[in-house]
């Protein structure tokens, strides 16, 4: 298989069937995004999903190119947010063309501390498998909501809309 189609959740690619679902997170991304490529040994693993927008400037399908852990906290040991602790990977950089997205084990609702311009839950994951594993990684976000205390419902109202716009989108690039 040249390439493998992941998202996190069956809810965020509704109507389309060549998606792999990896589950909600860094570790289930992580496990499962591994797993496939065992299973598939793709040259390029394209990942969708839906993220909340930091940049309010921001909205439909974006591509994301920079990619951050933003709730690895160790500050108080001197390290930078984001940073993992003797780990020499800090941020993953594909291309400067493309938007930052910091990957977190929480929904986002308020402000955050990182600079980032999305903020998910896997993005970071897969782009580090893909690094360590040698796979070419591309990353698509829908922008369902705007990282705020309507986050929640904006995202749930969103996901059929966004995953419309995404089949759309990809059919005219792969």
């Amino acid at each position: 298989m040249d390439k493998l189609f992941i998202a996190a959740i069956k809810d965020e690619t509704f109507g389309i069937d060549y998606f792999k679902h990896i589950g909600v997170g860094k570790v289930n991304a992580t496990y499962n995004t591994l797993r496939l490529i065992n299973i598939y040994k793709p040259k390029i693993i394209i990942n969708y999903g839906t993220a909340g927008a930091v940049n309010k400037n921001l909205s439909g399908i974006i591509e994301c190119t920079k990619f951050y852990q933003r709730d690895m906290d160790v500050r108080s040991l001197n390290f930078e947010l984001g940073e993992t602790p003797f780990d020499e990977i800090k941020e993953i950089i594909i291309s400067e063309n493309g938007y930052s997205c910091g990957s977190g084990d929480n929904f986002v609702s308020k402000k955050i501390d990182m600079n980032v311009d999305v903020v998910d839950m896997e993005a970071y994951a897969i782009a580090k498998v893909c690094k360590l594993e040698n796979i070419e990684f591309r990353c698509f976000k829908y922008i369902s909501d705007k990282a705020d205390e309507n986050a929640n419902i904006d995202w749930k109202k969103n996901l059929e809309k966004g995953a419309k716009a995404f089949s759309n989108f990809i059919d005219n690039k792969y």
